[in-house]
Parts: C-alpha cells; sequence; structure tokens
C-alpha cells in the first residue's frame, strides 16, 4: 500500500516546537486509531528518523502513525533533558494535537529505549491514549539512575501495556523486566526476542518484527 508523509509543527506547554510527522496510506479506508511513536535518547542522538520504517510500516497496514522529534533533537526547538521530565509534555502535546487535528479519539502510545520511560510517564495524562507498547524499556539498575522515578507511572497505570525486549538486552536482563513487572496493574504482556541486543532491536532489520507486535496488540484492544 503506498504511504504519505506530512510534516507539521506542534507547540508545547512551554512553547517549544516539536517537528513533527504523520505517515499514512495514500488513499483508501484507514484506522480510527493513531499510533504515536516516541524516539530514543535525545541526549545520544535519538531522533524522529529512527522510528521511520515502524511508521511507514503500520501507514503500509492502514494506520496513520506520527512520529516528532522532541526538545532538542532534530529540527525541534528547545533543550534535551538528562531524566526525560521535560519531554513528557512534549508526548502530551502532540497526542493532543492528533486528537484535535486527526480526529482521533484512540491513541496507542510506543516508546523505544528511553523513549519509553518518557511516554510511559504520559500514559495516564493522556485520556485518547488506550493502550501502550514498550520497546526496550531500559529498567536496569544504571539506567534507572536516569529514569528510575518514571517507572512508578507505567506500572500503576490501568491501560493495557505490552513490554517487547530483547533477551541480550545490554540494559535490562529478562530478571530485571519480570521482576519490574510483578507490580504492575492491569493487563500486562510481555514479548521477548531471543539473541537481540537493545541497540539491535532499534535497528532497520526488526522494523517488520515491530509493526507486527504493534498491530496485534491493537487489534486486542
Amino acid at each position: 500500500m503506498a504511504t504519505t508523509c506530512e510534516t507539521f509543527t506542534v507547540d508545547s506547554n512551554d512553547g517549544v516546537k516539536l517537528q513533527t510527522r504523520v505517515f499514512k496510506p495514500r488513499e483508501g479506508e484507514m484506522e480510527n486509531l493513531v499510533i504515536v511513536l516516541v524516539h530514543p535518547y535525545s541526549v545520544l542522538g535519538g531522533c524522529q528518523g529512527l522510528l521511520r520504517g515502524i511508521a511507514i510500516g503500520l501507514a503500509e497496514k492502514a494506520y496513520r502513525a506520527v512520529t516528532f522529534d522532541m526538545r532538542g533533537a532534530g529540527r525541534s526547538t528547545g533543550r534535551a533533558s538528562l531524566t526525560g521530565f521535560s519531554e513528557i509534555h512534549d508526548v502530551i502535546a502532540v497526542c493532543k494535537w492528533v486528537s484535535q487535528n486527526l480526529s482521533a479519539d484512540r491513541i496507542l502510545l510506543v516508546g523505544s529505549s528511553a523513549g519509553a520511560p518518557i511516554s510511559g510517564s504520559a500514559v495516564d495524562q493522556i485520556e485518547e491514549v488506550v493502550g501502550y507498547v514498550s520497546l526496550g524499556y531500559p529498567f536496569g539498575l544504571t539506567a534507572s539512575i536516569l529514569f528510575g522515578r518514571h517507572h512508578k507511572a507505567i506500572l500503576k497505570s490501568p491501560k493495557p501495556k505490552l513490554f517487547v525486549m530483547g533477551t541480550k538486552d545490554g540494559f535490562t536482563s529478562v530478571k530485571q523486566l519480570e521482576n519490574k513487572l510483578k507490580s504492575a496493574t492491569g493487563r500486562v504482556e510481555t514479548h521477548l526476542i531471543e539473541g537481540a541486543g537493545h541497540f539491535q532491536m532499534e535497528g532497520p532489520s526488526y522494523d517488520a518484527n515491530m509493526v507486527g507486535l504493534i498491530i496485534g496488540f491493537v487489534s486486542s484492544l
């Protein structure tokens, strides 16, 4: 299915301007749920371009997918924060824009790497969000120095959650993931990708796999 991509500017709550892209099918019926993708850690070079392959794959399956550069990344203004708390406002702003401008009353939030804790902290602050997918949530001890204060928000959220992780993830072991999710409320699913490392799973060779997992989860909402 042919797809199109349009670029917009979304204002965050403090005046930061976020470059945002909407991927959608060129023609035909579109699903009413919109998928908002949140990119990896800006401080280490994370940007929306890393999620382009997944966004195109979702658009080819009749979904509208939205990517954006968080503050300080790509062509967005502002400065990235170390712990990702300022970026929560960016996620909320984009989701509100999606709701108002794409006539979306259902949004799935998908966070990749550090984008997972950031989007996880926004889930219950956005009424239209009906579910959450984490691609490589950094739950490990070292990563928790930066992102540990985000954990509680997603673990206590009653909304359906899917955690996808490679068994060779260098930031979080399978045991650490399982232990963290013991305290999670609501519906919680996990999907482990055998032999995949953290950054390997972010690569284009896994895009089709991620698209399939996301659509499978959407169909269960």
